[in-house]
C-alpha cells in the first residue's frame, strides 16, 4: 500500500493514463486539476516562520473546488455558522426523495436538466402538502441538498431535505407539524411520483432531453415509472441547536468520497471503505483505478449546478423577515451567535494553523507569499 491514501494520491497515480484513453469533459478536466493541486506548489502559498524557535513553514492555498475533500471540511464549518441564525426553536424534519434508478441513464445524458426537475418537484410536493388547509395550511421552509452518489460510488441520485416542523400561515401564525413523520410517506411518495414524470414530460415536449433518441422511450419509461412506488424517507430530528447544525452539515457539503474512506493504492487498485445498506454491514470494495475514477467523474456537477437550495420561507429573498416573524409567534427571541469561538480568541487554540507545530509555543507569522508553480499534470 502507498504511503499517501487519499483522493489527490488516487489522481496522481490514475487521472493521466485514464484520460488518455477517453475523453473528460471540461468540468472533469477541472475538477481533476484542482484536487491534484490542491495544497501544493502550483497554487503558490505563504511561508511562515516561528517566532520563538525561528521554524520555517509552507502553507499552500486550497484549491477550494466543491468536489474536492480536503476543502469541504472547512466549507462545512463556514456553512454551518451562517445556518445558526436561522435555526428555529423547533422540531425539523429529514426528509430524502430518491430518483429511481431507471433514471440513471437520462441523468447520464442531462445531469441538468434531471437535478432541476428533481428539485422542483420535491419543493412542488412538500410546499402542496404544507398548503394544505387539513395538514399545515401555510408555507413551508426547506433546505434541500443534491446527492448523486451512494456509497459505493454508483449513481444514486436523491435529495436531502431539511424542514423546520410547521407552517407560517395566512393568519400570519404559526401552525406546528405534529407527526413524528411530517407528512404520510406514501401520500408524499406518490404525490412526488405524479410530479417528477409531469415535469419530465414538460421537458421532453420543449425538446430538453433531446439526447435520448430511441422511439418513444420517454413515454415508455415514464408510464412504468407511474406503475411503480418511488423511495421518499422521512424521520424527525433532534431539536438542540448544534445537533440540527451538525446533522445538516453531514449533508450540505459532503463530497462523493471523503479521504478518510480510501484505505489505500495498491498496485493497479484502490481500496475504500463503504456501508452496505442491504445488510447495514461496513465492507471494503477494491476497484481497478480507472474504474474508481469513472465512477467519482460522474459526479462531477455541471458547472453552475446549485446543489443547495433555499426554499418557501428559508428562500433568500425573504428569509431575514419570515424568520422574525416566526420567532414573534413562538415568543423567541433573535439568536445571536459570536463570531469568533471564545476558545480560540487569544489565537492559540490547539487547532489554531498560526500555532508553530514544532515548539507548539511560538506563533507562526508571515515572512512572504510563495508565488504559484507549475508541476506537470498540472
Amino acid at each position: 500500500m502507498n504511503v499517501a491514501s487519499d483522493l489527490q494520491a488516487v489522481m496522481d497515480r490514475f487521472v493521466d493514463g485514464y484520460r488518455a484513453a477517453r475523453p473528460l469533459s471540461p468540468a472533469q478536466q477541472q475538477v481533476c486539476r484542482h484536487i491534484r493541486n490542491c495544497r501544493t506548489e502550483a497554487l503558490g502559498g505563504l511561508q511562515f516562520r516561528c517566532d520563538r524557535c525561528g521554524r520555517e513553514v509552507p502553507q499552500y492555498h486550497s484549491c477550494r473546488d466543491r468536489h474536492c475533500p480536503k476543502c469541504q471540511y472547512r466549507a462545512t464549518e463556514d456553512w454551518c455558522d451562517k445556518q445558526l441564525l436561522s435555526l428555529l426553536p423547533v422540531t425539523y424534519y429529514h426528509v430524502v426523495f430518491t430518483v429511481p434508478h431507471t433514471l440513471n441513464s437520462w441523468v447520464q445524458l442531462h445531469p441538468e436538466v434531471i437535478y432541476n426537475v428533481l428539485f422542483e418537484a420535491v419543493w412542488a410536493t412538500l410546499k402542496t402538502f404544507g398548503a394544505d388547509p387539513k395538514r399545515l395550511n401555510g408555507q413551508l421552509g426547506m433546505t434541500a441538498v443534491l446527492h448523486t452518489w451512494g456509497q459505493n460510488l454508483g449513481r444514486h441520485v436523491h435529495v436531502h431535505c431539511l424542514v423546520p416542523g410547521g407552517a407560517l400561515g395566512a393568519d400570519d401564525q404559526w401552525h406546528p407539524a405534529k407527526s413524528t413523520y411530517l407528512f404520510p410517506i406514501r401520500a408524499l411518495s406518490r404525490y412526488f411520483r405524479g410530479r417528477l414524470v409531469t415535469l419530465l414530460r414538460s421537458s421532453h415536449r420543449r425538446g430538453e432531453l433531446d439526447r435520448i433518441t430511441r422511439a418513444g422511450e420517454v413515454d415508455a419509461k415514464l408510464d412504468a415509472l407511474m406503475q411503480s412506488d418511488l423511495v421518499v424517507y422521512s424521520k424527525s430530528c433532534l431539536t438542540e441547536t448544534e445537533s440540527i447544525v451538525r446533522y445538516l452539515g453531514r449533508y450540505t457539503h459532503r463530497t462523493a468520497i471523503s479521504d478518510q474512506r480510501i484505505i489505500g493504492i495498491d498496485n493497479d487498485r484502490v481500496e475504500f471503505a463503504y456501508k452496505d445498506y442491504r445488510d447495514g454491514q461496513h465492507k471494503v470494495l477494491s476497484l481497478d483505478g480507472d474504474e474508481f475514477l469513472r465512477r467519482f467523474l460522474m459526479h462531477v456537477l455541471p458547472k453552475g449546478m446549485m446543489r443547495i437550495r433555499h426554499y418557501g420561507f428559508l428562500a433568500n429573498r425573504y428569509r431575514k423577515a419570515r424568520l422574525q416573524q416566526i420567532r414573534d409567534c413562538l415568543n423567541q427571541p433573535a439568536e445571536t451567535h459570536a463570531e469568533e469561538n471564545p476558545a480560540s480568541s487569544n489565537g492559540c487554540s490547539s487547532n489554531d494553523p498560526y500555532l508553530c507545530p514544532k515548539c507548539r509555543q511560538g506563533i507562526l507569522v508571515i515572512v512572504h507569499a510563495i508565488a504559484p508553480k507549475r508541476l506537470d499534470g498540472g
